[in-house]
């Protein structure tokens, strides 16, 4: 078909359409002949395991990579897009998956990044940038200072960034990749808000969500990718999750995942009144004290801001100001130990920024799996034995099934879900006693978190002690043998699996009071 014949074919409703798009890689097809319509004024939602081919798709649609092959056309007219900036000319704008932005700058600087508003030719107007950047995230009801460096945020405060970013631009069609991941509840209700006004003046959103029970509540169009093949189009009204995952993976969602059974064993960490002192006064972590035994699952559920990271961050050592008794394994640990002997000592963390603080992109698969167990393969002194490290790292890549076609490539070649299961096996490598883990599904699929959850079950099994931390209700609820819910750095609800329940995790977490007073709860 020629590309006139294919414009005449284009619904007047579609304001973008992409036609046999395919995308090679050495050794990948990422993309193979995929067709995605874009509804004017309308939530088009692009579903799909790690690796479909979404993420590679937004990036051709953006700008950001050439198809391979294939056709795409704006308002009925043939368009190619050479770079972000030649398609943000003609209306797309995007918001990457993975953050985009600059630590060392700040809110405002970022938000208006290569496109500063200027004084004069030659001078920035940075006042004029602060009082734009405040009136976009008072729009978003997140008040944080302009000012702030970027660096300073926590990822959720940084993913409000990336969206106040976007909407600075007069966009036509915004693409959304991931941008609920990292917010909370409250957040993604005034996102949703801020959705409605945009569809409202005629914008189309392309929405990309692992959170499959939002998209039937915004979306108006579902789009399915399999393996880079398009699956199906949908309107949203005609279908539901379960037909969702169905088309994406075949198979049961996480909520379904029985943990393997394990039996917990004696007590391997104990935590007496750890305090973190908040800057200003108060406390981010306020004299908080757990248990956890060998071979249990122990969730911890809380708002954004509830103390949760910090907690983790205070047991691996990164908060000399913090305060307490940690015992692990029956043995009184420093509060001031470094961050490498606390790893020796038995304790590993998955953080929740898995591509700031939990792996080095531009280093091989083998290379991010063993950075936090090195000293387990020197000999002679200083020399690696590498042939002992390389042993280990195939054994873990196949234990943990990651889709990688060489320990060598770089980890940034792997899709979300495989990454990380690289940060999981850097961790494991390290032979922990206690596993903790921030957030481990944050942006992964169905499919992935599944396999994620597996991997937690079967480890419990081997009676590793895991503590894990997530906004998801259902995933707390799916796998924990216990639960412990934080507001405003202390405990204010703890369930035992049976007890453990949707309204319960949910009236602890808005309480700020001790545990006493949550337990009347329920």
């Amino acid at each position: 078909m020629t590309p006139q014949n294919a414009a005449q074919n284009i619904p007047e409703n579609v304001i973008l359409r992409a036609e046999k798009i395919s995308k090679l890689y050495p050794g990948t097809t990422a993309l193979n002949n995929v067709d995605f319509n874009v509804y004017r004024g309308k939530v088009n939602v692009l579903v799909g395991e790690n690796g479909a081919g979404k993420s590679t798709l937004m990036k051709i649609l953006a700008g950001v990579e050439q198809p391979t092959s294939g056709q795409m056309f704006l308002e009925g007219k043939e368009v190619t897009f050479k770079s972000v900036r030649d398609a943000g000319e003609q209306g797309i704008g995007i918001i990457f998956q993975e953050l985009n932005l600059f630590p060392n700058l700040n809110i405002a600087e970022n938000i208006f990044i290569a496109r500063e508003l200027k004084k004069n030719r030659a001078e920035i107007d940075h006042a004029a940038q602060i009082k734009r950047a405040k009136a976009l995230l008072e729009r978003l009801e997140h008040p944080i200072d302009p000012s702030t460096l970027v660096s300073d945020l926590r990822i959720g405060q940084q993913q409000i960034v990336e969206i106040a970013k976007a909407l600075s631009h007069d966009v036509n069609i915004l693409i959304m990749d991931e941008p609920t991941s990292a917010l909370s509840e409250e957040e993604v209700e005034v996102l949703f808000r801020i959705i409605n006004e945009l569809k409202s003046h005629g914008v189309a959103i392309i929405y990309i969500s692992h959170r499959l029970e939002e998209l039937t509540r915004i979306g108006d169009y579902i789009t399915v990718l399999r393996d880079g093949n398009l699956r199906d189009e949908q309107p949203m009204k005609d279908i539901d999750v379960p037909w969702i995952i169905r088309q994406m993976v075949g198979e049961a969602s996480v909520e379904s995942v029985k943990p393997k059974a394990h039996t917990a064993g004696k007590e391997v960490l104990r935590v007496e009144s750890l305090t973190l002192p908040r800057q200003g006064g108060g406390f981010t972590v306020d004299h908080l004290s757990l248990s956890l035994r060998a071979g249990e699952i122990l969730g911890i559920y809380g708002l954004m801001g509830a103390g949760r990271s910090e907690l983790f961050e205070c047991l691996m050592g990164l908060h000399p100001e913090a305060s307490g008794n940690i015992t692990l394994d029956g043995q009184p640990i420093m509060s001031h130990t470094p961050l490498d002997t606390r790893i020796r000592q038995g304790i590993t963390l998955i953080p929740e920024d898995r591509q700031r603080e939990g792996l080095v992109p531009i280093l091989s698969v083998e290379d991010n799996m063993t950075l936090a167990s090195l000293w387990k393969y020197l000999k002679a002194g200083f020399h690696i034995d590498e042939a002992k490290k390389k042993k280990s790292v195939h054994q873990k890549i196949k234990e943990m099934s990651i889709k990688v076609s060489s320990p060598q490539v770089a980890v940034s070649s792997l899709s979300g879900g495989n990454q990380q299961k690289v940060v999981i096996g850097k961790s494991l490598l390290a032979s922990p006693k206690v596993l903790l883990m921030d957030e481990p599904t944050r942006g992964i699929d169905v499919g992935a978190k599944t396999e994620v959850f597996q991997i937690v079950g079967e480890l419990a099994s081997q009676g590793l002690g895991i503590i894990f931390v997530t906004s998801e209700l259902k995933e707390i609820l799916a796998i924990s043998d216990r639960v412990i819910v934080m507001s405003k750095g202390k405990i204010t609800g703890e369930f035992t699996r049976a007890e453990a329940t949707e309204h319960a995790l949910v009236s602890a977490s808005a309480v700020g009071h001790d545990i006493a007073s949550a337990k009347k709860i329920r």
